[in-house]
């Protein structure tokens, strides 16, 4: 009798994942900002021999009117390889759990048999969420020790905060409890990573969902009253050890991309705004001694730009942000991928160095004033800009979707946003160059706004390693 091999998509270390096959599918999330529609989960073809290449080749709806799906991840990925309590037999990177931001259920979607055709197979709703973990919003989720990691912005039984962490079951997706042991001083939440070879979590910041639902409140902001620093906790214990303000200033870090090796102690994140002068930056996390240090290395200025061309929000200033709103590092720990979704420009950083990025590539797609079209409609202006970014396994393609967040898009871009996604194709010594076959987008998406991106077989941000 055969016995069932563990799943091929899991690898043992960074360079395995960049050798292995390429994707032959993206599956992005999709969302209806008027909640007239059901969101659902799109499948993108993505191979480049496909008669299909760059176009919507399945389609699954999520019940429910107004989830707005936003991040979204794998049940399963290469640090399974070191989880105990696994039956590696049986596990596979089979089922994506997709929270909605909004009405704080998860989807559980199993792409077997047919991954063009996902199907919604468990539904946890919002009061199993909260009466088991405490939370409400659901974020970000990472296959980790001891159960998939769910990040959540806000508190349960209609408490704004604090934000944290849910636990759910590897298998059955329940939720089991809340994550944190002894909170410290956290309150705000955002993204959650970790470095398994040094049993440290990090976890960043943005608001309550008071503080983002309507979209970004000036008078907040202004105040500095955003989330601005990161926190390290014991992996295995769920004990806050330390914290590390930026400064006030710097204003919603948001994105944390670890190094992939699994003894290091570095990694970015990505920091909106700052108060000071509308820039967006870069900061560097890594080990001082006994302690957790964090340091700006890339700061991206504001342009200048005629108010009469800006939205409400930004006529005063005169200027466009950056707004760095996600960010991305390449499987081999070479590049850093930086989108400024107010410029409409993704930037490509040497990190080789991670103490000294070096730019080495810029690619311009909309933005609030620049507007510039993609080369498959060269007279068509772009809205919307560089959102969300996932890079391949293997670092050669790059793609974009451009939605940020229903209440931000209107706020940022109010004659409309869009929909569209694209794809980059990266030189090994720097570059980046847009494909001008590939650019799904409005009706491709049926009307709906494309957000995360998530790669068959696993990509860049979805996995953690276990070996060097």
């Amino acid at each position: 009798m055969n016995q069932p091999t563990t799943d091929p998509t899991f690898y043992r270390t960074a360079a395995d994942a960049a050798a292995a096959p390429p994707e032959r599918l993206a599956y992005v999330a999709a969302f209806d900002r008027a909640a007239d529609k059901p969101d659902a989960m799109s499948v993108i073809d993505v191979d480049p021999g496909s008669d299909t290449f760059g176009r919507v080749v399945g389609w699954t709806e999520v019940p429910g009117r107004g989830n707005e799906l936003h991040h979204f991840g794998w049940n399963a990925c290469s640090s399974a390889l070191k989880h105990e309590g696994h039956d590696m037999a049986g596990l596979a990177r089979r089922y994506l759990i997709v929270p909605g931001l909004r009405s704080s259920a998860l989807y559980v979607l199993d792409t077997e048999p047919d991954p063009r055709r996902p199907t919604v197979v468990r539904v946890v709703d919002a009061e199993e969420l909260a009466a088991r973990a405490g939370y409400s919003r659901p974020h970000t989720l990472h296959c980790g020790p001891d159960g998939v990691f769910l990040t959540c912005i806000g508190g349960a039984d209609g408490a704004d905060g604090p934000g944290g962490i849910a636990l759910l079951d590897h298998d059955t997706f329940d939720v089991l409890r809340q994550w944190e042991t002894d909170r410290g001083p956290q309150y705000f939440a955002y993204d959650a990573w970790w470095h398994l070879g040094r049993n440290t979590l990090i976890s960043s910041e943005w608001g309550t969902p008071s503080m983002i639902e309507d979209g970004l409140v000036p008078d907040l902001l202004l105040e500095n009253r955003y989330g601005h620093a990161i926190h390290f906790w014991d992996l295995a214990t769920g004990e806050h050890r330390q914290r590390v303000d930026l400064g006030a200033q710097h204003q919603m870090p948001l994105e944390l991309r670890p190094s992939h090796d699994p003894e290091a102690t570095w990694g970015f994140v990505g920091v909106v705004v700052s108060t000071e002068d509308l820039s967006a930056s870069v900061w560097r996390w890594h080990r001082d001694d006994d302690t957790w240090a964090v340091d700006r290395v890339i700061t991206i200025p504001a342009e200048p730009a005629d108010p009469d061309l800006l939205p409400p929000a930004l006529k005063p200033f005169g200027a466009v942000p950056p707004l760095v709103t996600d960010i991305d590092l390449s499987v081999d720990d070479e590049f850093l991928y930086v989108s400024c979704w107010g410029t409409g420009e993704l930037k490509q950083f040497d990190v080789r160095d991670p103490a000294a990025p070096r730019e080495t590539g810029s690619v311009r797609l909309g933005g609030i004033v620049g507007r510039t079209p993609h080369p498959a409609a060269p007279g068509r202006p772009l809205t919307g800009g560089p959102q969300m970014v996932e890079i391949s396994r293997d670092g050669r393609r790059v793609y974009l979707t451009n939605s940020l967040y229903g209440a931000w898009d209107d706020q940022f871009y109010p004659d409309g946003v869009g929909a569209w996604m694209a794809l980059l194709h990266t030189d090994p010594r720097g570059g980046m160059t847009v494909d001008e076959r590939f650019f799904p987008h409005d009706g491709d998406f049926r009307g709906l706004r494309a957000h995360q991106v998530r790669l068959q077989g696993g990509d860049a941000s979805s996995d953690s390693y276990c070996y060097r």
